[in-house]
């Protein structure tokens, strides 16, 4: 069975086009460097490859929406560590951190650092489930989502379903967490 193209114009045919550019142009490149004769022609063909690269929807820079999720997801995997230092790494230095398990708001690398202390060692993780984004400038967007922390207790995985809010906003050249918000979820009733 044939598969069905997406409309012209559409973000998924614009997406098909963009792999056909990136299938098609190495290849073009390979074809006139076959065929030109002498360095110089093969440096015309670099030149040539360089510019259609350039002009290809392929090449588009990562936008804050893009970079705040990579933040996240860069969150995630250092909470995987298990290691506070790490973990702190992902946020301002001046976040505000308002803990699934805390009663308190952490503010500041050595709060959040000792409010991750409990699980160094632990073997804990964290999978993010849902997310939704909203950007709010080039160097600012809102994340909100589910996620399950899975605690280890008495040495059985304990999945502990829980809901986030974090702004991720870019200091310098860096994204970072600047607020983070995290309760328990509430599971709907059967």
């Amino acid at each position: 069975m044939p598969t069905r193209m997406p409309r012209s114009g559409t973000a998924a045919h614009r997406l098909n086009a963009s792999w056909a550019y990136c299938v098609r142009l190495p290849m073009l490149l390979q074809m006139v460097v076959l065929i030109a004769n002498g360095e110089e022609m093969a440096q015309t063909a670099k030149v040539a490859f360089a510019a259609m690269m350039l002009m290809s929807p392929t090449l588009a820079l990562a936008g804050p929406s893009e970079d705040a999720n990579a933040t996240i997801d860069r969150w995630s995997a250092a909470y995987g560590t298990n290691d506070p230092e790490t973990i702190a790494k992902t946020y301002c230095p001046t976040a505000i951190l308002l803990g699934t398990v805390s009663p308190v708001i952490s503010e500041g690398t050595q709060a959040i650092i000792k409010y991750f202390t409990p699980i160094k060692g632990s073997g804990n993780t964290n999978t993010i489930e849902e997310r939704r984004t909203i950007t709010i400038n080039d160097s600012a967007a809102m994340v909100a989502g589910f996620y399950t922390f899975t605690r280890m207790v008495d040495g059985k995985p304990v999945p502990g379903p829980s809901r986030f809010t974090m702004l991720v906003t870019k200091q310098g050249n860096e994204w970072c967490i600047a607020h983070h918000h995290s309760s328990p979820h509430v599971l709907p009733k059967n």
